[in-house]
């Protein structure tokens, strides 16, 4: 995406530690900006408002003049937010997502050097999930028990498609879970389009197709199709399975051999489950993977412990066909250290790095992720780390001023 020389993109400060950590990332990505570009190429930052300073101020979580400016600017930036109980919406964050069509969760998740990990060798832990972010259950279609809703879909489930297998229907609440092709080839060719770009050689669609076959297989085998049809530059093992079945597995193996010479991306498909099982044991197998909502969940959350957390795992929500996005924190307020000086600006601080990157300022971009690696492989660290390895800590704003120093 191109913009401005001097664009305006709002942010969200955040509930709990989020003023902390955006503070410090404004003036981290600031030094970045003006180190890469001295006066040319300059940031205006816009407040908007969401979560409980919105409510405090405006009496609702999420105002329209806050999903307004998103639109009307494009990319914006966010601290973590308060899910309100009991006040409308489910989840602010899946909100916006679903409001401005934000189909792409893009997660990368990657090792530095000094952080801690129950993993022995963490830095083999090197990939980029694109999680589909509007639709699986995550669509918010589900009823309570004993709702009217409940019992009139229980109805029609029995009546009109002879459903039987609700095994305690008296006392069952009931969700849908909606997949589709059009989303789906949408989100996979945002990984694939991705590998190219980055010049990676592997894209893995996880999936639980193996027991939802029409919704999770689905996901699977319309991808495969899209990609077929679509990109020439890829060898999926859909056709490695042709190839072996019409003309036998040793031509299927000199194929997949000569698509690797020829450098072509290989993709293939992993259940989620055992994906979940490979990325502990052979993280060093996978670049880039695409799956569906709840999989990129558990997966995107799974992949940050491997590498010491979420606290240092970035994220963004992106619609590749309008250009609007949202780069966020992916931990939440933690609001019992607020104030305290002890947060972590990490997960803020890389993903504003994306930022940059999505904004082709890619220079200065690439300043924050280096910068932050020299300051903790020194040992430079805020408390959740410091403590983990009995050291001094610095707080969020001396964490801040040591990457602007070393920028």
């Amino acid at each position: 995406m191109t913009t401005t020389l001097n664009p305006t993109i709002p942010y969200i400060q955040g509930d709990g530690i989020g003023p902390e950590i955006w503070q410090a990332t404004q003036k981290v990505v600031d030094a970045a900006v003006a180190s890469t570009y001295e006066d040319g190429r300059k940031i205006h930052w816009l407040e908007i408002l969401a979560g409980e300073k919105a409510f405090n101020q405006t009496g609702t979580w999420l105002p329209e003049e806050t999903l307004a400016a998103i639109k009307e600017h494009k990319v914006a930036i966010k601290g973590p937010l308060t899910t309100p109980i009991g006040e409308g919406f489910r989840s602010l964050n899946v909100t916006l997502r679903q409001e401005l069509d934000l189909y792409a969760c893009v997660r990368p998740v990657r090792y530095f050097k000094g952080v801690p990990s129950p993993l022995k060798e963490p830095e083999k832990t090197n990939m980029t999930i694109f999680r589909e972010n509007t639709e699986d259950v995550y669509a918010g279609i589900e009823f309570a028990k004993d709702s009217k809703e409940v019992a009139q879909l229980l109805a029609f489930l029995t009546d009109a498609l002879s459903v039987t297998k609700v095994r305690f229907p008296a006392t069952s609440a009931l969700g849908i879970k909606p997949i589709s092709q059009e989303g789906s080839e949408r989100l996979i060719a945002a990984a694939l389009d991705y590998a190219v770009d980055q010049g990676q050689t592997r894209v893995t669609l996880v999936h639980k197709g193996n027991i939802m076959k029409f919704t999770e297989g689905g996901f699977k085998n319309w991808g495969y199709d899209f990609i077929e049809k679509n990109y020439p530059q890829a060898f999926t093992m859909n056709d490695y399975k042709k190839i072996a079945a019409e003309i036998g597995p040793e031509k299927a193996e000199s194929a997949l051999k000569e698509a690797k010479g020829d450098g072509k991306i290989i993709v293939d498909d992993v259940i989620a489950d055992n994906f979940l099982q490979q990325i502990l044991l052979y993280p060093e197998k996978y670049q880039v993977v695409a799956t569906t909502n709840l999989n990129g969940d558990y997966i995107s959350d799974a992949l940050a412990a491997q590498v010491g957390g979420i606290g240092i795992s970035p994220g963004a929500n992106i619609n590749y066909r309008t250009g609007h996005a949202i780069f966020e924190a992916t931990h939440g307020t933690a609001p019992d250290i607020a104030g305290k000086g002890w947060a972590n600006p990490c997960s803020l601080l890389l993903s504003a790095a994306m930022m940059l990157e999505y904004l082709g300022w890619s220079e200065a971009g690439k300043k924050i992720p280096k910068a932050i690696e020299e300051a903790l492989q020194n040992k430079q660290m805020t408390h959740d780390f410091a403590q983990m390895l009995a050291i001094d800590a610095l707080s969020t704003s001396e964490f801040a001023e040591y990457l602007i120093q070393t920028i």
